[in-house]
């Protein structure tokens, strides 16, 4: 059975911002507080143990939490910063993951996907009762070789991985506000209006 105590988590803070124009979105401030602070302040009610995956301004976000670097070169997207996690020490068989630029996450996030969990999974992924949210997911740390072969590879997108793996859908079609997420100028100001 899994819980909730039993998931390390990682904020995936390190893309390159390039539809909002180059800037580190995660120190974007929204009702004046970066995206990350939201974001770990949602996350620490449900977790004790949160990292960040950033490829720039470390000490920025070391103020939040320990930081990691992609192991990949060049912006591997979001499964660069899965690997990064998947790499990283921890205490536990399972570490979820985040974007940093998705304001409304649920304090029941992790609960949520715990109801999900099947002792066969390898990958815990959320849906919103349209479409796959590919980086809201959970993963066991032993599909971190898979993980690094498909990397190699080339390949870089995600649904292309879950597809190779035993993954679970985690329906959130009661809850599709936790996907709303900033990545351009635009969608920060009408979020705002």
């Amino acid at each position: 059975m899994l819980t909730p105590e039993k998931i390390d988590w990682v904020v995936l803070a390190g893309g390159q911002g390039s539809r909002m124009g180059g800037v580190d979105k995660g120190l974007i401030k929204l009702n004046g507080k970066p995206f990350i602070e939201h974001v770990i302040e949602a996350l620490k009610t449900q977790t004790s143990s949160i990292i960040i995956n950033a490829n720039r301004s470390h000490e920025e976000y070391q103020v939040y939490a320990p930081v990691i670097s992609d192991h990949f070169a060049n912006y591997q997207g979001p499964l660069g910063g899965i690997h990064a996690g998947l790499s990283s020490p921890g205490d536990n068989d399972w570490v979820g993951f985040v974007p940093c630029d998705s304001p409304n996450i649920p304090t029941n996030l992790a609960e949520t996907f715990c109801l999900s969990w099947k002792s066969d999974a390898d990958i815990l992924v959320a849906h919103d009762g349209d479409f796959y949210q590919p980086v809201f997911a959970l993963f066991h740390r032993s599909v971190k070789d898979k993980l690094t072969m498909f990397l190699e590879r080339g390949d870089r997108k995600a649904m292309l991985f879950y597809a190779e793996c035993q993954a679970y859908k985690v329906d959130f079609s009661h809850a599709k506000e936790t996907f709303i997420n900033l990545n351009t100028p635009e969608q920060l100001k009408s979020y705002l209006t």
